[in-house]
This record gives structure tokens, sequence and C-alpha cells, in this order.
């Protein structure tokens, strides 16, 4: 299942990179969806893993890149202005950091980002947005909210990692 949905996802980035943006919109949303039923489909068939886990956090980065290149392909269309692909790439430097940073906390304190504001960058949220801004014909739009939004919960992650860390 993990792998079917990077192949939804791949298929989302080629409805983006052809200009189908409605089909891909829908697509990145599948390809969400996919992955939330595999994690479900382990747990009630009982056949969670630590490598299965593992294995699907990193699907889901790659899953991640493919949509949101995709959707800056798309922004970009034929011209490639250069202001396009520094957007996509604070969005796709945001989404990592988001994850990566969660992974980071959960060593020292799990739950730390479940709640609250450090909360709203989740992946769902994300694909959310990705498929919302991409069904309302806003590539590039979409693109400067999933780069403000990401990179702003990881500011926010970082001052509340250092209370945390710190004791305080």
């Amino acid at each position: 299942m993990s792998v079917a949905s990077l192949l939804v996802a791949l298929a989302a980035f080629a409805g983006f990179a052809y200009g189908y943006y409605i089909a891909a919109a829908l697509l990145a949303q599948a390809s969400s969806i996919v992955d939330g039923v595999d994690g479900d489909l382990a747990r009630l068939k009982n056949m969670t893993s630590d490598f299965g886990g593992f294995m699907d956090s990193v699907l889901d980065r790659y899953a991640d890149a493919l949509i949101i290149m995709g959707l800056t392909v798309w922004a970009a269309g034929g011209d490639s202005p250069a202001h396009v692909w520094i957007t996509g790439f604070l969005a796709l430097a945001g989404t990592f950091a988001v994850t990566y940073t969660r992974a980071r906390i959960e060593s020292v304190q799990p739950g730390s980002f479940d709640r609250g504001f450090t909360f709203a960058a989740s992946r769902d949220v994300r694909i959310f947005l990705v498929m919302i801004g991409a069904l309302a014909g806003q590539g590039f739009a979409t693109l400067i909210v999933l780069a403000a939004l990401t990179n702003g919960v990881v500011l926010l992650r970082i001052f509340t990692a250092r209370r945390i860390l710190k004791g305080a």
C-alpha cells in the first residue's frame, strides 16, 4: 500500500507536469488517502512493524516531493520564472523540515507537536491545501501558502523545542 501511495503521487506529478491540474489535485488527495489506509490496514491485520513504519515514512517524503515538484512545474508553466522555483523550493524544504522537527523531538518528548499551531502543517493538511489550491487553479498561490505555513510551523517548533530541551 505504501508503494501504491507513492505511485499515485507519481501520477499526480505527471498530471501537474502536463497541465491536468484538476486530475492531479484529486490524485494528490488520493495518495494521502491510500497512505492513511495503509497504516489503518496494517493495524487491523496486526501487521505493523518498525521497518514498515520507517519505510512508509521514507516513501511519504518521496511522495511529498513528487507532489510539490509537480505543483511547481505546473505553476512555473513554460516560462520557468525564478520566483516560482524559489517558492517551490521553500515549500519543499519546509515540508521536509516539518517532518524532521517532529521526528527529532519525538525521542525526547513524544506528542509535543500533536496540538495547536505546531500541528497545522501536518501531511494531511498540506496535501489538502494542494488539492484545494489546484482545484481553484492557483498553483503559485498554493506554493506561497505551503512555504509560509511549513516554514512558520518549523520556526514555532524550534522555539518550542528550545523551551522543552532547555527545561524551561
